[in-house]
């Protein structure tokens, strides 16, 4: 790995300084660092992670509008030399994850006439960049200091934790964080119904973190999901309840204390999408499993998902489903509909590790 280089030092310019981030929302530190890089290289590639995901608290504000947030804090001479591209997330395969990080870089970089053109991957001293930097030894690295007392995730939790917090939070304290422009898109986004459905989720996780508040140790829960595939088919359930309400999900659940994985899956299967495959069949379907563990996957906490990778035989016919009253509604979804943003969580992410989904989902 190259040495890594003092962002404040006299060294000749970079062709191309790439930041990576998911800026939930863009803040000032962010800025800082977008700001240094100007300053070193003719061209900045500012790298948008967690693109294309369904709302939700960790992940509330889509691509094009962390977008428009960031290049509302730069002038129009900046913004000609930003790159804003998105990132999908590959949460359990980083070679995948790489590889659309360099194929990126690589077509913005390499017509800027440089013969060989000299790239940096910069970031602040410390928080991801050094995990990044990992990643990536064929480039050069550059540090910013970083901007103290300044966090995304704080930034979050005051604006959801209540709706009159939000406001007096963007009245009177948000200019110590974040630039004008993105105050006002939170301004116009607090005023929306994807607002008010992430409060709906807040007071919903506010009353899970309550009822496990005296427990000894942080609790750690065991669900199990079913990606059954037919036919170019995946079965999925579109959620009626918060969170994630109209969202697609994996079929599945919470573990009974008394059964096994396998047996969970099936017994999900059966009683929530009454699908019309005898056990025997399922069973020999199974073509693999594998835990899912990010840390940070479920709005509840830290929750270890088991899934179990069913291929059907292709058949003209795609296996009845039976509706089963007040639950969700299950439903068959050709893998060429799939679309990351109407799925929960990382159920995405669980259904390209099995069956090997193209990550790129759009261009910059």
């Amino acid at each position: 790995m190259s040495p890594c280089t003092d962002a404040t030092s006299e060294s000749p310019d970079f062709d191309c300084l790439v930041f990576i981030g998911r800026f939930q929302p863009p803040h000032l530190g962010h800025l800082a660092v977008i700001h240094q890089a100007l300053k070193r290289a003719r061209k900045v590639i500012v790298m948008v992670g967690s693109a294309w995901q369904a709302r939700s608290l960790r992940n509330p504000w889509r691509f094009e509008e962390r977008r428009a947030m960031l290049r509302s804090a730069f002038d129009a001479e900046e913004n000609e030399r930003l790159a804003v591209v998105p990132l999908l997330d590959a949460l359990y395969n980083n070679d995948v994850w790489v590889r659309d990080v360099q194929r990126k870089v690589r077509d913005i970089a390499s017509p800027l006439g440089a013969r060989l053109p000299r790239i940096g991957l910069i970031g602040a001293s410390r928080g991801q960049s050094s995990y990044y930097l990992s990643l990536f030894p064929q480039w050069e690295s550059v540090s910013v200091p970083l901007v103290e007392g300044i966090s995304a995730s704080q930034i979050r939790e005051r604006l959801f934790r209540s709706t009159p917090s939000a406001g007096d939070y963007l009245s009177t304290g948000a200019s110590h964080d974040l630039p004008p422009g993105v105050v006002d898109a939170l301004r116009d986004f607090c005023a929306g119904e994807g607002y008010r459905q992430l409060i709906e989720e807040q007071v919903l996780l506010d009353q899970y973190r309550s009822a496990w508040a005296q427990a000894p140790y942080p609790p750690i829960f065991v669900t199990v999901n079913a990606v059954v595939v037919q036919s170019g088919h995946v079965l999925l359930v579109r959620r009626t309840a918060a969170p994630g309400k109209g969202l697609y999900a994996l079929p599945g659940g919470f573990i009974n204390p008394h059964e096994r994985l396998l047996d969970a899956c099936l017994r999900e299967l059966r009683e929530r999408v009454r699908l019309k495959v005898p056990e025997p069949v399922l069973k020999g379907s199974l073509r693999g499993q594998r835990l899912f563990d990010e840390p940070h996957r479920s709005w509840r906490g830290r929750t270890l998902a088991e899934a179990f990778y069913f291929a059907l035989r292709p058949e003209q016919q795609l296996p009845r489903l039976k509706p089963v009253q007040g639950g969700d509604h299950a439903r068959w979804v050709a893998l060429a509909d799939l679309d990351p943003e109407s799925l929960f969580e990382d159920h995405f992410f669980i259904i390209q590790d099995f069956l090997g989904l193209p990550a790129d989902f759009g261009g910059s």
